[in-house]
């Protein structure tokens, strides 16, 4: 069968993670998510169910929302795939990340980073369109609704460059005086 490693040496598989060029030589259906967890020692995604209904192990794949307990490594070849690490940085929440911890939507925090991954792709931040944006994933702690006004409440991105941008030039004004 064309397209499908037949054994042998094992294929490289190369893509982006979270900005950075990587690759992967091993079995080509080994699963995304035990990849990013064992191999690139990326343990934001967890695996809950193993079977893609609870969204612990969701990712971005070129820009889209995947449970990556379900995907082949080998899709991955030549694209892009984003986890939770790629959100902020340590010490550093960003405007989501904020929006959680000051909103209490992280309880034990197992399923926090896949709710985050598709949350941070949701167009409308409505209730109601967070609710089904969120649809695929499982927390048993918190209800949902603290998740829910932690999406609803925290700023875009759009709107928090323009707060920053704001800022600094009310700042290089103050200095202009």
């Amino acid at each position: 069968m064309r397209g499908v490693h037949q054994g042998g040496e094992a294929p490289v598989i190369a893509f982006t993670v979270n900005g950075r060029k990587r690759s992967f030589k091993g079995p080509p259906f080994k699963r995304l998510l035990d990849v990013l967890r064992e191999d690139f020692g990326l343990t934001a995604t967890k695996e809950g169910c193993g079977e893609g209904e609870c969204g612990a192990c969701t990712v971005l794949l070129d820009g889209k929302p995947v449970t990556a307990c379900l995907v082949p490594v080998c899709q991955a070849q030549g694209r892009k795939v984003e986890t939770a690490e790629s959100l902020g940085r340590p010490g550093r929440l960003n405007p989501l990340q904020r929006s959680f911890q000051e909103n209490a939507g992280v309880q034990c925090g197992f399923c926090t980073p896949g709710l985050l991954m598709s949350a941070s792709r949701l167009k409308k931040t409505d209730p109601e369109a967070v609710r089904v944006g969120l649809a695929g994933h499982l927390c048993r702690c918190t209800g949902y609704m603290h998740i829910v006004e932690s999406v609803s409440k925290a700023p875009s991105p759009l709107r928090e460059r323009s707060t920053a941008a704001l800022r600094g030039r009310r700042a290089l004004a103050r200095r202009k005086r």
